[in-house]
């Protein structure tokens, strides 16, 4: 399907008086992860999360409006064409064939060990380029989470970019339907986060953190994927990565918008394919 890239900044102007948006295979016998090949991407982007297509969601920034939205709408947008910069792709799938997606041929997926708290059959697999540096993680199985939010520890939040996308799995009770989105939180720095969603980030604007997380069906737990399973305002004395830190919004934008890792990244996301 085709995706709408959203936009609402305001280069310049304070995170607090932007406007914000709210958010949002065949392969080798089982007992080794299965890759299938995939073409090289050709012409402009459709939108598409099939293999071999490229999908959509950079966009020159445009300004926003005051007031706040659904994350799944905004007073200004663009549809842009983007093409992932990868000459070649292959597809991820783990031996039980329960998830799926695709990846630039050199970059690597390994299945490792869940994280404690993971529910019974959770996976997780992390994504990284060929010299080690971290991409994304994908992780099922993951608990419900419904952490308090109190009014003071919030924080002013902004959704550079959310492109809604099929993801062909049976989703839980998601406020919106699956987008990729990146989203930039203020602390002492703007700090920002790729991964797909089916929930809105906050209240009017502002968020304690922003979770990178698809609501899965009852019983089988949450499903992330991302650099982050959540997004937060980092203190002067923790480390950022692989969150990113810009000193201002237009640099987040420019990120997204020229960035060849995010249009990779992107793609790779909206390919994803869960089993329920």
């Amino acid at each position: 399907m085709r995706g709408k890239a959203v936009w609402r900044i305001v280069p310049g102007v304070s995170l607090m008086a932007a406007a914000v948006l709210l958010a949002g295979c065949s392969g080798p016998q089982a007992g080794s992860p299965g890759w299938t090949a995939q073409p090289a991407p050709s012409g402009t982007a459709t939108g598409s999360s099939t293999p071999g297509s490229s999908t959509s969601g950079t966009a020159a920034a445009s300004p926003a409006t005051s007031g706040s939205a659904p994350e799944s709408a905004s007073a200004t947008s663009t549809e842009a064409q983007s093409v992932a910069t990868a000459a070649s792709w292959k597809t991820f799938s783990d031996p039980a064939k329960t998830v799926s997606f695709d990846l630039p041929a050199d970059w690597i997926a390994q299945s490792v060990a869940p994280e404690a708290g993971t529910l019974p059959g959770g996976l997780k697999v992390d994504v990284k380029k060929p010299d080690g540096t971290f991409v994304a993680a994908l992780r099922t199985g993951l608990p419900p989470s419904s952490a308090d939010c109190p009014e003071g520890a919030r924080h002013p939040y902004t959704v550079i970019s959310s492109v809604p996308f099929e993801l062909a799995a049976q989703g839980g009770d998601g406020t919106i339907p699956p987008r990729m989105v990146y989203r930039v939180i203020q602390g002492y720095r703007y700090f920002g986060s790729y991964g797909i969603t089916n929930l809105v980030g906050g209240t009017d604007g502002q968020a304690c953190e922003l979770r990178n997380v698809v609501r899965g069906p009852a019983g089988t737990g949450d499903y992330s994927f991302g650099d982050l399973v959540a997004l937060k305002a980092f203190a002067p004395d923790e480390k950022v990565a692989p969150a990113k830190a810009f000193d201002t919004l237009g640099q987040a934008a420019q990120y997204v918008r020229e960035s060849p890792d995010f249009a990779n990244v992107q793609r790779m996301l909206m390919s994803l394919k869960v089993k329920n």
